[in-house]
């Protein structure tokens, strides 16, 4: 797995794409969208910002899979996520909307994850290359 310095890297890389295209590029990512998740640092209290493609959409939430790549631990955001479910959320380079992060339930999760697999059979790779149950998250619109 890259470490966290190559895997930021490489965000900062993409949202560059994004911006210097005028979001021709890099708003879709094998079939599906990019959103930008902003999370606020567990430790540091700091905006955290993070590509993310989404598999699937539930209603008005947005899910996104915190596979990092099948790695044993789990993506910072979801760590983020976990301590305050406040984001803000911008879908395909439109003005970000602040929404309310959280883990599927286990028996979204047990719906969910086949529909995704189904479709994008990089995510199934993924969790067979971690003991660690993929977390899927839901971004639903603030009520």
């Amino acid at each position: 797995m890259p470490s966290d310095t190559i895997l930021k890297t490489m965000n900062a890389v993409h949202r560059g794409l994004v911006k210097i295209s005028g979001g021709r590029l890099g708003l879709h990512v094998s079939n599906m969208p990019v959103v930008e998740l902003t999370t606020i640092g567990r430790k540091t209290g700091q905006p955290r910002s993070v590509m993310l493609t989404s598999p699937l959409r539930e209603g008005d939430a947005l899910v996104v899979v915190a596979s990092r790549g099948g790695d044993d631990q789990p993506p910072l955001w979801l760590l983020n996520i976990q301590a305050k479910p406040e984001v803000e959320v911008s879908v395909q380079g439109k003005p970000a909307v602040g929404m309310q992060a959280r883990v599927a339930t286990a028996e979204e999760r047990a719906r969910m994850w086949p529909l995704i697999t189904a479709d994008h059979k990089n995510y199934a790779d993924y969790q067979k290359k971690t003991d660690r149950e993929i977390a899927l998250v839901l971004l639903e619109p603030k009520a």
